[in-house]
């Protein structure tokens, strides 16, 4: 596995952690945290990311991503890698970062303004439906709320190739939700609940495709029935997507707070 390392002796100054730093650290520790209690984990691959201000350096882009070679369940605040987009850590690091993530994850949040936060995972149905021709059909609950939302671009090899972030982010447009076909699923938002809610509906309407189409024929949706998912859309409801992720949250902190630290 090809990964991108930056030594710390090129990292140009300390940078004080800000309060929204601090608090952003905390909430996407949870999000990985999160993401092993869903068993949405892939060894130690795999990435979620989060964009930040840095004091002092507000015209350039920089966000968090996993350390290289921890597993999501191991994870805390503090392990988490500061880099810019050109994949330079801004902090002294003992971690490596995987260049694969660097790559797909630094190409929508450099690109796109309101993309906050990015996920990828590579669950086995999710992978699945991402390797179907059709790619997701609008047959379920699920499914129909993001009809017409889902972006398809087509699969490179592993995503080490800076030349790919031209033809990823011609073919994600403004959808925030994205099947990477032949390798697994996407989403990005303006925050970290709304992207989560976006990749959780559609984790499930690939469990629920993948279940009914073993099961027999797919029951189609009306249009019209479709249009009003759409409408009505967990993903679309803020609120919706800031009570699902806390709660999750409150569920890890009974579990084990030690991502806090």
């Amino acid at each position: 596995m090809t990964i991108y390392w930056q030594s710390a002796a090129r990292v140009a100054r300390e940078v004080p952690v800000s309060e929204a730093e601090r608090a952003a650290r905390v909430q996407l520790a949870a999000a990985y945290r999160v993401f092993d209690h869903l068993g949405w984990t892939e060894m130690i691959f795999n990435h979620i990311t989060v964009r930040v201000p840095v004091p002092g350096r507000e015209g350039e882009r920089y966000f968090l991503i996993n350390p290289f070679g921890l597993h999501y369940r191991e994870i805390t605040a503090s392990s988490l890698v500061l880099i810019d987009t050109d994949g330079n850590p801004v902090r002294e690091t003992p971690w490596p970062v995987n260049r694969a993530g660097f790559v797909i994850h630094s190409a929508i949040h450099g690109a796109l303004a309101d993309a906050h936060c990015v996920m990828h995972t590579h669950t086995t149905t999710g992978m699945a439906v991402a390797c179907l021709k059709e790619g997701l059909s609008p047959t379920n609950f699920y499914a129909a709320q993001l009809h017409g939302q889902v972006a398809y671009h087509e699969f490179e090899g592993v995503t080490v190739d800076p030349g790919e972030k031209a033809r990823l982010l011609a073919d994600v447009g403004g959808k925030r939700a994205v099947i990477l076909r032949n390798h697994g699923l996407l989403a990005w938002g303006q925050t970290l609940p709304e992207a989560f809610m976006l990749l959780w509906t559609l984790q499930r309407a690939c469990d629920v495709q993948v279940a009914a189409s073993s099961a027999g024929t797919l029951n189609s949706i009306r249009p019209e029935a479709l249009e009003l998912a759409v409408r009505e859309s967990g993903p679309g409801e803020k609120r919706v997507c800031d009570d699902v992720f806390a709660a999750l949250q409150r569920t890890i902190d009974a579990k084990d707070p030690s991502y806090r630290s």
